[in-house]
């Protein structure tokens, strides 16, 4: 298993619109574990949920086809500039998670979708920062709908690499993507301090449970699906 040791992945300079999420650290974790699936040009790869567009030219650097999806219009416009300003080919569509390619298949499939628990039901928007994080009550709205989705979009021996909190159990990603016939396994993990929206949303999770009085860091799992 990797961990957040290993150098980070240059992701190049990226320019973000007000609202979209910008690089953080499971960003940088997802791309690690990207850069060891050994992307070639004959691949084709999907990047759901892509926000500033980052792992989306990751891959378009390495000379993959790519795709690239989100609901927020900011994100798509962000992601469709870092494309234009790099140089690279990126096909950037707006829809809900993998909405717009369902009838298409991919070699890889990345995502790194909202997945923090919040206290209300999220709304169905397109708009502001909170689409780029909240997630329900226990931050698993995008995450079951990625996990029953991810087999009719890989091809055989295809790839879903997915990250997401520690807070949103695991096991339950492990068990979906198993009981929809996908090898998985949780291949990176890293700790990272609390970033400004969980720190505001302490006092609720302490109380749900989800975090002890005494911790201070959060932890960062990317999850790795293979269609056999």
């Amino acid at each position: 298993m990797t961990t957040a040791a290993a150098p980070p992945v240059d992701l190049g300079r990226l320019w973000t619109l007000p609202g979209v999420y910008a690089p953080q650290a499971d960003t940088y974790l997802l791309a690690q574990a990207l850069h060891a699936e050994g992307l070639t040009p004959d691949m084709d790869v999907l990047d759901v949920c892509t926000g500033s567009g980052a792992l989306a030219l990751q891959a378009a650097r390495k000379g993959a086809r790519v795709c690239a999806i989100d609901i927020s219009l900011r994100a798509v416009m962000t992601a469709r500039m870092n494309a234009a300003r790099a140089g690279h080919r990126v096909r950037v569509l707006r829809g809900d998670l993998t909405g717009p390619v369902a009838a298409q298949s991919f070699d890889v499939v990345v995502s790194n979708p909202p997945y923090v628990p919040t206290p209300h039901a999220r709304r169905s928007r397109s708009h502001g920062p909170q689409v780029a994080w909240d997630a329900g009550l226990c931050g698993r709205q995008a995450l079951d709908r990625i996990c029953a989705h991810a087999p009719g979009l890989l091809r055989p021996n295809g790839v879903l690499l997915l990250v997401h909190s520690g807070l949103c159990d695991v096991e339950e990603t492990l068990a979906r993507l198993t009981a929809n016939g996908l090898r998985s396994t949780v291949t990176s993990r890293a700790l990272v301090p609390f970033g400004p929206v969980m720190t505001q949303r302490l006092p609720w999770l302490r109380a749900q449970g989800l975090i002890g009085a005494d911790e201070d860091a959060e932890e960062l799992v990317v999850v790795r699906a293979e269609r056999s």
